[in-house]
């Protein structure tokens, strides 16, 4: 499985930022996998944001979760992050991740089995 994460890279402050993960070698509708948004912010540690699972059903992280919206779209074997309301504290790489079980921490990477490269977004006027 390989995904890869596309998006602008530049956000203004109270916009809302919005990245995909393209899917391939695998489909978003395959039994038993999670899809996730982490991200980490320069000079800190990953935070898991959220994911989607194989169903359609979403988990989000609680500090986020009034801003947060993860969807996929099946034709596209696509997965979508939005973010709304962002401020220059959401500047990060982010990054698009699979696993075959719910995890919901980001401790460290070696919990998730797919990785995509990350894309830095910042967020500044």
């Amino acid at each position: 499985v390989q995904l890869q994460e596309s998006g602008p890279g530049l956000v203004k402050p109270s916009q809302t930022l919005s990245l995909t993960c393209t899917v391939s070698g695998g489909s978003v509708t395959a039994a038993s996998y999670y899809w996730h948004w982490i991200r980490q912010p320069p000079g800190k540690g990953l935070e898991w944001m959220g994911a989607i699972d194989w169903s359609g059903s979403r988990f989000y992280g609680p500090s986020l979760k009034s801003r947060i919206s993860i969807s996929s779209d099946t034709s596209k074997n696509q997965v979508t992050l939005r973010l709304s309301s962002v401020t220059p504290e959401d500047t990060a790489v982010y990054y698009c991740a699979a696993s075959t079980t719910l995890v919901t921490v980001a401790t460290t990477k070696n919990l998730y089995d797919y990785w995509g490269q990350g894309t830095q977004v910042t967020v500044s006027s």
